[in-house]
C-alpha cells in the first residue's frame, strides 16, 4: 500500500486507535482545527478543509483500491474534514469579531457531539453519500454530517443568545 496514502487516510495512524477510530479522528481534529484557526483564522481553516478533502479523497481511493471494503474503519481523514466543517461557524465568529475562539467552548462541545451524532446516525443525504460505495462517498458523508452539525451549532448559538 502507498505509505503516503496510508498516513493521510489514517491521519498519521490515529485511525488505528481502538475502539471507535472515527471518534478518535474527530477528537484529533479539534486541536488541529484550533491551531489552523489561531495561525490563519477562518481563511486558513477553510483552506485546510479543502486541502484535506482533496488529499483524503485521493488517499481513500488508493487505500480502498482492490479491496472489498469501501470504507475501512482506519480511514479517519473524512472525520477530520467533517469535524473541521462543524467548527466553521465558531471560526467565522471568532475571526470576524476578533475573539479568542476558545471563549466559545460550549460551541466546541456542540460541534463535536453533533458531528458524531450525524456521522453515526447518517440521516437523509448523509446515508445517501455513505451508500455510494466509493471513495467520494466516504468523504462526502462526513462533509454532509459536518454541514448538518455546523448548521445545528448556528441554530443552538442563536437560541442561546436569543438571536432570531
Amino acid at each position: 500500500m502507498n505509505r503516503l496514502a496510508q498516513l493521510i487516510g489514517t491521519v498519521l495512524g490515529v485511525g488505528y486507535i481502538r475502539p471507535a477510530p472515527g471518534t478518535w479522528g474527530s477528537l484529533v481534529a479539534l486541536p488541529w482545527g484550533w491551531l489552523l484557526h489561531v495561525v490563519g483564522g477562518f481563511p486558513l481553516l477553510f483552506t485546510g478543509i479543502v486541502v484535506a478533502f482533496l488529499k483524503g479523497w485521493w488517499a481513500t481511493t488508493v487505500m480502498t483500491r482492490d479491496s472489498g471494503d469501501h470504507d475501512p474503519s482506519e480511514i479517519v481523514v473524512d472525520e477530520l474534514v467533517g469535524q473541521w466543517i462543524a467548527l466553521l461557524p465558531l471560526s467565522w465568529a471568532a475571526w470576524s469579531m476578533d475573539l479568542n475562539i476558545l471563549v466559545m467552548w460550549p460551541g466546541w462541545i456542540a460541534a463535536f457531539a453533533l458531528f458524531r451524532l450525524f456521522d453515526i446516525w447518517k440521516p437523509g443525504p448523509v446515508g445517501w453519500a455513505d451508500r455510494r460505495g466509493d471513495a467520494l462517498g466516504v468523504m462526502l458523508d462526513d462533509v454532509i454530517a459536518g454541514l448538518f452539525a455546523a448548521l445545528s451549532v448556528v441554530a443552538l448559538a442563536g437560541l442561546y443568545h436569543g438571536i432570531g
